[in-house]
């Protein structure tokens, strides 16, 4: 069973999900493609689950019990194979649990679930992690959907804007860490102003790499078109929250990533327990969390 795809729909919206990664890899509406085509010129993703690690890893390594373990950036599971639990015609749950290659890189017994739901206007991304092992399990889990933009083709990117809210409310500043060499987060930050919650994307927004906000400083993160329209927003209750697109290549996406973990320190040489933003499982626990992506 490889590469299989599955298709949601409502009154409203339609999706499509990939078997690899249970990734979403398309969200229409009235014909309109909300998420990233993986154009790979630019980027060859749409939205892959970053587990069991959020970035990277400083030397591309962790430690755990004094051993050390190689791993690439994000972990693996966008690159496995899913199963699928249960579908209806608005919902679809996947679920991957570790293999003998998984457990030579990551030595943790582990189910984990994703589901997509179409509620109206809403997609509802959700995921389950149940340590199934017997030792505490710690992960990190994130989302990374690429959204359109420009959208349908109107105007420019630079032209467009991020607006940031908080429990209803625009924020007047966001605070970003900075990511340095390796994709590891330094000790400076980044303070942006913002006009009602609104940030411009223009061409030097992502000079140093992803946004990255910490300490839930945000909830709610939306895509304005050059009218200043809300089209597109992610809603999330995440302790963090990055906004990418690669850096000088003008690529017509914008990443809104909530995550739970995140890359890194530079100056990080702990073991797996201490990593900074992780979480733990004792044996038979669950970890449930979801976000939701709004299109206008």
């Amino acid at each position: 069973m490889k590469n299989m795809e599955f298709f949601l729909r409502n009154e409203k919206l339609e999706a499509k999900i990939c078997s690899k990664g249970a990734e979403l890899v398309s969200l229409k509406r009235n014909g309109t493609e909300y998420m990233w085509q993986a154009d790979p010129v630019y980027w060859g993703r749409t939205a892959p689950i970053l587990f069991p690690f959020v970035g990277s890893l400083r030397g591309k390594q962790y430690r755990y019990e004094g051993k050390v373990y190689e791993m690439g950036q994000h972990g693996f599971a966008r690159d496995m194979e899913f199963v699928p639990v249960s579908q209806t015609e608005s919902k679809l749950v996947m679920r991957l649990s570790e293999t003998e290659e998984t457990m030579k890189k990551y030595p943790f017994r582990f189910s984990l679930e994703l589901s997509y739901e179409l509620r109206d206007e809403e997609l509802v991304a959700g995921w389950r992690v149940k340590n199934t092992g017997d030792k505490m399990l710690y992960f990190s889990i994130g989302g990374h959907p690429a959204f359109n933009c420009p959208i349908e083709g109107k105007g420019n990117q630079s032209e467009y804007m991020l607006r940031f809210m908080k429990e209803g409310k625009p924020l007047q500043e966001i605070i970003s860490a900075v990511i340095g060499e390796g994709g590891l987060v330094t000790e400076g930050t980044i303070e942006f102003g913002l006009e009602d919650g609104y940030l411009p994307v223009t061409p030097d927004l992502f000079e140093t790499d992803t946004i990255v906000l910490e300490g839930g400083q945000t909830d709610e993160v939306s895509l304005c078109d050059p009218d200043g329209k809300e089209y597109l927003s992610v809603s999330f209750s995440m302790p963090l929250v990055g906004i990418w697109t690669p850096v000088q290549k003008n690529a017509p996406f914008l990443c809104i990533e909530p995550w739970y973990g995140r890359c890194d320190d530079a100056d990080f040489t702990g073991e797996l327990p201490e990593k900074r933003w992780g979480n733990a499982l004792k044996p038979a626990e669950e970890f449930a969390a979801s976000y939701r992506i709004s299109v206008k």
